[in-house]
């Protein structure tokens, strides 16, 4: 299967770039391979019935652990407080707290790192940032080889698991021959003093299963930590702001600050891979799914986060996969639930949705994780998971990428509903790596009937299976750093959140409030968040300038609650995504916070204070206020 003749996109001489490698399969028996989905299917549908529940909810406070069905979705957002560390554990926290159990150990293998003032130097691959040496890949090929066809299906798949009991996730892992496992909200310990030992437990046993199983390679442990309303493990790590707070900052050196920092607070967890950063180009309001996540508007200051933070990352030596190719957030379509259709021609994408994923490929990023869109101007038929014309055609022939490809959660509805078998299809099309199908075992029996009938060639998969072997050694060549490193950096958080602060109205650098203020507005974790950090710097509260917090539980993605809201006040401020500020009324200014954590209101203080000037700009148009806006 070729892809369709199409016309070269902006940028590129050509329509591909020769050597590239594509798929062999053929069609032949797709039928069986179908009769086999049938247990995916059916698992599919009993996901879906959960879809809009909390199960697979961002953040870790305050959350029941699940002990029912395994979670549904790798990004959707909970009902509650968007992962902000804020409730179940007695009231607002700082993120900078410790473990309570010292005598854990970290589960990656190999020296401990150096001192954090002594930091290890990122991994210098011969094809860029992340990525491994042709001897390197050689290596992995040959291990990779010796595989049977079970085991090498096994390796392409990486599985949620049900529940904060790492015996389950590691006996999920060896019974089945895993890559390894997905760590999402409903995973993580409610108790903050249970987390960081609990998930180093998790961590150290999936690595012991994958070694028991005769794989001399580091697991695949994945989580979505992509601050902002994407954080799956809050207190005691530290709280990192949103991809937009990053984006109004305006600073890639900041940008790859955090993330070299986030990365290596979840090494120390023993994680590695990480399911950021979200390198999507927003359209504004009427984007439902990615909103804050997304730095902004402005391609190419998407594209300079995007790429700073998988710099960060890297540095870390935790995988970085850049999301969701060819890009999401220009769609006014959720693919959690259904169909996502990009109408955009190519000219347009690649001016626009394209500019942050090339220039990642062109940095030699390690890993892309495709989302589950439709591009009618490639395949009007198939989401982008399962098309060759996107996954093989553009991404790979027409970008040159040549990492790893980690697909969107297998059991959304967007490609549930896609027809034939997701984890067969979408290995046909160029994905390397399966993540979250509805039934892990039913996928890998379709692998090996696929394989069996020629639907999928052994030597793709191997090459597959190579590409995650020889990415995860190279990272790990960073050494993990120790537990002193859990919520160490507060100190960045809030100097990160303080710089995406953007003040639309009023005068920049002046104070904005008297010696006391009146909360109003936001959820009740947001009001008590802001309390404690103007008590701490010893403004009052309970009466005077009134600071009206709008915006609520934002982010939309999968169903969640959502909507701007509006406010008038004193100075009214907006958290996560800026757009309520449009239609909302301040006699003194109009602030963009970006967040609601703890940090992001210890920054807002700081400006209403008039201790800095709001250094952030708008990265995304908000009413008539365009993008550039703002103080800074």
């Amino acid at each position: 299967m070729r892809p369709r003749p199409r016309p070269p996109l902006p940028g590129r001489g050509g329509p591909g770039r020769a050597g590239t490698p594509g798929r062999s399969g053929s069609r032949r028996g797709l039928a069986q391979v179908r009769a086999v989905g049938a247990a995916h299917l059916l698992a599919a549908a009993t996901a879906a019935t959960l879809l809009l529940g909390a199960c697979s909810g961002s953040g870790s406070d305050g959350q029941t652990a699940q002990t029912g069905p395994v979670p549904t979705s790798s990004d959707q957002a909970p009902p509650g407080d968007g992962g902000a560390p804020t409730t179940g554990d007695g009231g607002p926290t700082t993120g900078d707290g410790a473990p309570t159990s010292g005598d854990a150990t970290t589960s990656t293998t190999g020296p401990q790192a150096p001192t954090p003032d002594q930091p290890a130097a990122p991994p210098s691959g011969e094809d860029g940032i992340g990525l491994p040496g042709e001897e390197e890949l050689a290596a992995a090929r040959e291990d990779v080889a010796a595989l049977p066809d079970r085991q090498l299906a096994g390796q392409l798949v990486v599985a949620a698991y049900a529940g904060t009991d790492p015996g389950s996730a590691a006996q999920l892992v060896s019974d089945h021959h895993l890559a390894g496992v997905i760590t999402l909200g409903a995973n993580v310990p409610v108790p903050v003093d249970e987390r960081v030992p609990d998930l180093i437990a998790l961590t150290a046993a999936v690595q012991e299963a994958v070694a028991a199983d005769g794989r001399d390679w580091p697991a695949f442990l994945g989580i979505d930590q992509e601050g902002g309303p994407i954080t799956r493990v809050g207190a005691p790590l530290d709280h990192w702001p949103a991809g937009m707070a990053l984006g109004a900052a305006r600073d890639a050196g900041l940008a790859e600050e955090v993330a070299r920092a986030s990365g290596e607070q979840l090494r120390a967890l023993g994680y590695t891979v990480v399911f950021a950063p979200v390198a999507d180009v927003t359209m504004g309001p009427e984007d439902p799914t990615i909103g804050a996540r997304s730095p902004g508007s402005d391609p190419a200051v998407v594209a300079e986060t995007a790429v700073a933070q998988v710099r960060g990352f890297s540095g870390a030596g935790i995988l970085p996969v850049a999301k969701h190719f060819p890009g999401h957030g220009t769609i006014p379509a959720d693919s959690h639930l259904g169909a996502a259709r990009q109408t955009a021609d190519l000219a347009v994408l690649g001016e626009r949705d394209l500019v942050p994923f090339r220039a990642v490929v062109d940095a030699g990023g390690p890993a892309i994780m495709p989302g589950h869109i439709v591009v009618e101007a490639l395949d009007p038929e198939r989401p982008a998971t399962v098309s060759h014309e996107v996954l093989t055609g553009l991404l790979r022939e027409d970008l040159g990428f040549t990492g790893l490809v980690v697909t969107d959660a297998l059991n959304m509805g967007a490609i549930t509903q896609s027809g034939g078998h997701p984890a067969v299809e979408a290995l046909r099309a160029g994905a390397d790596v399966l993540l979250m199908p509805p039934d892990p075992v039913a996928s890998i029996d379709a692998i090996v009937f696929a394989l069996e009938d020629g639907t999928l060639q052994r030597e793709d998969l191997e090459e597959s299976a190579a590409r995650t072997v020889a990415l995860l050694r190279h990272q790990q060549q960073v050494p993990a750093p120790d537990l002193s490193v859990i919520g160490s950096r507060r100190d960045l958080s809030v100097r990160a959140a303080t710089a995406g602060i953007t003040q639309l109205s009023g005068t920049c650098g002046e104070r904005l409030v008297g010696d006391s203020i009146t909360i109003e507005g936001g959820t009740e974790s947001d009001r008590a968040n802001l309390s404690a950090a103007a008590q701490a710097a010893g403004l009052g509260t309970g009466g005077g300038d009134s600071v009206v917090l709008v915006g609520g539980t934002s982010y939309q993605a999968g169903g969640g609650p959502g909507g701007p809201g509006t406010g008038s006040g004193d100075v009214v401020v907006a958290t996560d995504q800026p757009y309520a500020l449009a239609d909302s009324t301040a006699t003194t200014a109009l602030v963009a916070a970006y967040g609601r954590d703890p940090a992001t209101m210890e920054a807002l203080v700081r400006v209403l204070l008039g201790e800095v000037e709001a250094p952030g700009v708008l990265p995304t148009a908000v009413g008539d206020h365009p993008v550039g806006s703002g103080c800074g």
